[in-house]
């Protein structure tokens, strides 16, 4: 009881700070998502034992420029090595006996390449046309929300193949399909509060959000199963650290990213 008690009041807090920080202004968004990629750089250089001050000096440089001067060609470029990278790690998740990132060079590129881009891909996601719209980001946790809720509910019912059990054992493959569903349903309702993108764009989306989610979690999962770690933190009392929080929502980032600003 006392656990739930904990749990509960620590994500009614988080919940209240991140829609707070998005709904007020573009600003505030953009501090709050610069603290969480801090906290994240910090709890994912635990994980992976990387002791450099170095990520953290790039982070406050990525994130003004990426605010304030970048460009088209910039963007596409910046998001392409982004999506290497993730792909890289897609591909990591089937390695068997893998010590990567093992160097400073692979340790460094991480933190670049998985945390501080995907973060500033994160920030500019709901600016479209020099507009801020949170209402975009806010739904997208929505959709997360109900991909992540349902995966576990369909998969605890009626879950028999496992999705990927040397990374994370209790996913299912019937876990990861309904979470995806009721993704999709969740966009037909939020296509009928949203009047910027038609129904057709809103279910890619959730599609986007429901199978990138879902990797985002397996490969932070994987990266915690390398170092022996249960949780990435223990920042938010009963649910472990912000890493766990919101590496599914960092990671599909820019997926979500090149289908709005460059497929759209």
């Amino acid at each position: 009881m006392q656990n739930l008690l904990k749990r509960s009041i620590s994500a009614l807090i988080y919940a209240v700070l991140f829609i707070s920080a998005t709904l007020y202004s573009e600003a505030s968004y953009t501090v709050l998502m610069a603290v969480f990629a801090a906290v994240c750089l910090w709890e994912f250089n635990k994980i992976i034992k990387f002791d450099s001050y170095i990520p953290f000096l790039i982070l406050p440089v990525a994130v003004y420029y990426s605010k304030h001067f970048i460009t088209y060609n910039v963007s596409l470029f910046a998001l392409v090595i982004t999506l290497l990278c993730s792909v890289r790690l897609i591909f990591h998740l089937y390695a068997k006996g893998s010590a990567y990132p093992n160097s400073f060079t692979d340790k460094l590129d991480l933190n670049l390449r998985y945390i501080i881009f995907p973060f500033c891909f994160l920030m500019l996601l709901p600016v479209i046309n020099n507009s801020y719209h949170p209402w975009i980001l806010l739904y997208i946790v929505i959709l997360i929300w109900t991909n992540d809720s349902f995966a576990y509910i369909v998969g605890k019912n009626l879950g028999k193949n496992k999705l990927f059990e040397s990374v994370s054992p209790k996913k299912t493959i019937e876990g990861f399909v309904g979470g995806v569903v009721f993704a999709c349903i969740a966009a037909v309702t939020i296509s009928y509060f949203s009047n910027l993108f038609s129904l057709v764009h809103w279910l890619i989306i959730a599609v986007i959000v429901g199978i990138f989610g879902t990797v985002g979690d397996l490969v932070e999962s994987k990266f915690k199963r390398q170092a022996n770690v249960k949780d990435s933190g223990t920042i938010m009392p009963g649910h472990g650290g912000l890493l766990d929080r919101l590496d599914s929502l960092f990671f599909l980032a820019p997926f979500v990213y090149l289908y709005i600003h460059f497929v759209m």
